[in-house]
């Protein structure tokens, strides 16, 4: 009954109810798991929430189009939905993630969504998807205040750099501490024309990438 009552909360019954079981899958309790579901539906995310973004509000300029996408897409805000959906009470987790609470951890429940979104694309296409990813993110779609999102460290190093014509910066994963269930990743930053390298810590891999920016943008302003 769970699942009967997750599928009319996404509003999209699975054909293929595996790929519903494997999205809710942790790799701390069993193969196949979610993170493969869960890179497939981080890109149609983004780019249902840029399709939607861009027709309501025709003539926006591309920056603050990304930030707006960005402040949809981010952890925070998809971990609010999944609080929404409950997700926590679907998961399936190892012993040992349970007993720590992952399936309260904000990385946990927003990857979770993400790979959710991929199952449903999946199993139903895109149009699916995107009546999925719309419905779920309608309360925050509405009240959007184009004017009024803040930049997030990774945008305004972006920026910084762009309009200094220097290339964009490089994001990559240098190191992972402890269990699979419980990782701490550090991801370092460069930006080869400045010979500058920081090193940013986090619960996820985006949260490591958003400290690692915060430190280099911190640099560049000095």
């Amino acid at each position: 009954m769970k699942r009967d009552a997750l599928e009319q909360a996404l509003g999209h019954r699975f054909a293929t109810p595996e790929l519903l079981a494997q999205a809710l899958t942790h790799r701390s309790h069993s193969s196949p798991h979610n993170e493969r579901l869960e890179f497939l539906g981080d890109s149609v995310l983004n780019f249902v929430v840029a399709a939607e973004l861009y027709a309501r509000f025709p003539g926006l300029e591309e920056g603050r189009l990304t930030r707006l996408r960005a402040s949809l897409v981010r952890e925070e805000s998809l971990h609010g939905v999944a609080l929404q959906l409950e997700l926590g009470e679907h998961l399936r987790l190892g012993k040992g993630a349970l007993k720590s609470g992952d399936f309260r951890r904000a990385s946990v429940l927003a990857d979770a969504l993400e790979a959710i979104f991929g199952a449903v694309f999946l199993d139903g296409g895109f149009e699916a998807a995107r009546a999925t990813i719309v419905r779920l993110l309608e309360p925050l779609l509405a009240n959007l205040d184009p004017h009024a999102v803040t930049k997030d460290a990774k945008t305004r190093l972006q920026e910084w750099l762009q309009g200094r014509r220097y290339a964009l910066p490089q994001y990559a994963v240098v190191a992972t501490h402890g269990a699979g269930h419980n990782q701490l990743f550090e991801v370092e930053c460069v930006i080869s024309e400045l010979d500058l390298r920081t090193v940013g810590t986090g619960a996820s891999r985006r949260s490591a990438e958003q400290d690692a920016a915060r430190q280099a943008y911190a640099r560049v302003e000095q």
